[in-house]
Parts: C-alpha cells; structure tokens; sequence
C-alpha cells in the first residue's frame, strides 16, 4: 500500500498543491492581523479572548482545505475516470480497491498534514504578532492551546475524512465543478458562525460527518471492482 501511495505522490506531484497551501496560510494569517488591528484602531473588540482566536483559525483553515481536499479529488480520481487513464491503470495486475484506497489515503492525510500545519503556522504567526503589538486583552496563549490541543487534533481528523464527502457528488457525473461546489456547501453549513460558535462546535455534526466521509469512501472502493462509478 506505501508503494501505490508512493507512486500516487510522484505521478501528480503535489509541490503545487503544497506551495497553495502555503499562500492560503498566509493570506488566513493576514486577514487574522487584520480583523485585530482594524478592531483596534477602531476601538471594537472582535478578538475578546485567545479562544476566540483560536476558534476562528480553526474555522479558517477547515475551509480552506476542505475545498482543497475537493480539487485533489478532482484531479487525483474522479478526472481520472472522466479521461479513462483510470480504465488504464486497472489493465495493471494491481487489485483495484488498493489502487482506490491509496489515492484516497492520500487525500485524506494530505488532507489533515496540511491542516495541522496550517494550525501550528497560523497560530504562531499570531502569536508572534501579539507579542510585538497586543491585540487581545489579557490573552494567555498557551494555556489556551494546552487546553484545547486534543480537541483540535480530534477535529482535524473528523474534517480530512469529511473532505471525502464531494467525491460522492463528483463520480455521479464526473463533474469537477459538481464536487468543488459540494465542498463550499459543506464549508457554508459547518463554518457559519451563529453568535460564537459554528454547527461543528457540537461534537456530533464532526463525528456525522466523518461517518458520511467514510461511507462515501467505503463505497467508491467497494464498487470499482464492479463499475466505474458510484
């Protein structure tokens, strides 16, 4: 299985996937500074608390690589059914589900690499920033992220698997465009804040979602033994 998702990796060559990454970062960690400073200046409080902060990163980065997860998707399967290199692969005497199961692996820990570093990155970004001119009140950094370090990784779990869910909507018709836009409405329903919090702030919309991912994933690999979609 390390072989396929080896020769997966080098086939599409995610450095490009990677350097975007890398910009979102740094265009979540810019808005971040400045929502902060802009609320600063103009005297309102938008960044109350360090759990604030913390919450709105999180929102940001599950966002963004849930989409990004769509166009990995796009690229790494379901154009790869549409063009019929897909038909290609499988003359190979490889077994079908473990082709399928090692680009959705990849997928999936790409998936949750990039937001995990994207957390790390951003939060420090933020850090460091406050550090050289405060923007939250009587922010205690680390408590805050001892305090929610499990949760957080918990979550990111739950969200890699759930970026699973627009392959479902992809392979019905082989459409790109249908399976990055399932994956901003996912991203409308779970990262809209209503007050303080977002519907993924209750465990159980992660955990459903999760499950839905891995059903989705569960049957793109038991049918391809059969037929060529979903």
């Amino acid at each position: 299985m390390l072989k396929l998702m080896k020769l997966e990796l080098r086939k599409f060559k995610l450095s490009g996937y990677i350097r975007g990454a890398l910009i979102a970062n740094v265009i979540i960690l810019g808005l971040l500074l400045l929502i902060g400073y802009t609320s600063e200046i103009e005297k309102e409080l938008s960044f109350t608390d360090f759990e604030r902060v913390l919450s709105l990163i999180e929102t940001f980065v599950r966002a963004t690589f849930v989409v990004f997860a769509s166009v990995l998707i796009w690229t790494m399967v379901i154009g790869e059914f549409k063009s019929k290199s897909m038909t290609v692969m499988f003359l190979y005497p490889i077994n079908r589900k473990k082709i399928m199961i090692a680009k959705l692996l990849v997928i999936v820990l790409f998936t949750f690499s990039a937001m995990i570093v994207s957390l790390v990155f951003v939060t420090l970004g933020f850090a460091i920033a406050h550090s050289i001119s405060p923007i939250v009140p009587d922010a205690s950094f680390w408590p805050v992220i001892k305090q929610h370090a499990a949760g957080i990784v918990m979550n990111t779990v739950a969200a890699s698997i759930m970026s699973l869910i627009p392959l479902y909507f992809g392979m019905r018709s082989y459409s790109g465009p249908a399976t990055i836009l399932s994956s901003f409405l996912i991203v409308v329903i779970v990262c809209q804040y209503f007050g303080d919090i977002t519907l993924y702030s209750f465990i159980i919309i992660p955990i459903t979602l999760a499950l839905i991912g891995a059903y989705v994933a569960y049957l793109a690999i038991r049918n391809v033994e059969k037929r060529d979609i979903l």
